[in-house]
């Protein structure tokens, strides 16, 4: 689980763990594997019409920047506790809001990062998207308003607010 503001990302201890543990595979095991998939496929001849080696080329240019974003934000972490079950709108918490009043639009969201979610089937917002910028601080029964892309306004109510145990 995380939390995020402008410069650190907070972890629970399992959330770093498993984030370390994937860096850590990507850059031993992983890259490995990749650098023989890429020789077998030179090896195979002319690299212009080679889709093997093409591939895996791009297979290992998606898994480096994976890598490069894994480094980053572990590099960032702070490792604490979930946040408290305040009832406040902030990152880490799972909050279900209601499309203009209408308590039958509603949808339930992780307010966070992608790798705060882990292997929840939960919808994740940034803090830092227009949605998130406008709910964080408010609680249960707050009204919000932020601007849609295409520029006009939307108008939410918190109608539930609690942390991500993941």
């Amino acid at each position: 689980m995380t939390q995020t503001s402008e410069h650190v990302t907070w972890l629970t201890q399992s959330g770093y763990d498993q984030l370390k543990a994937e860096l850590d595979h990507l850059t031993g095991p992983w890259r490995i594997e990749i650098a023989q998939k890429i020789e077998a496929a030179r090896e195979e001849g002319d690299l212009k019409e080679n889709a093997g080696y093409h591939a895996a080329k791009e297979e290992q240019g998606k898994y480096e920047l994976r890598i490069r974003q894994l480094t980053q934000l572990l590099e960032r972490a702070k490792v604490g506790e979930a946040p408290a079950d305040s009832g406040v709108v902030a990152p880490g918490m799972v909050v279900t809001v209601a499309f203009d009043g209408d308590e039958d639009d509603t949808t339930t969201f992780l307010l966070g990062s992608r790798e705060m979610a882990g292997s929840d089937d939960l919808d994740v917002y940034s803090p830092q998207s227009p949605l998130g910028r406008a709910i964080d601080g408010k609680k249960v029964g707050d009204e919000a308003t932020y601007e849609l892309p295409n520029g006009k306004q939307a108008s939410v109510t918190i109608t539930e607010v609690k942390p991500h145990n993941g």
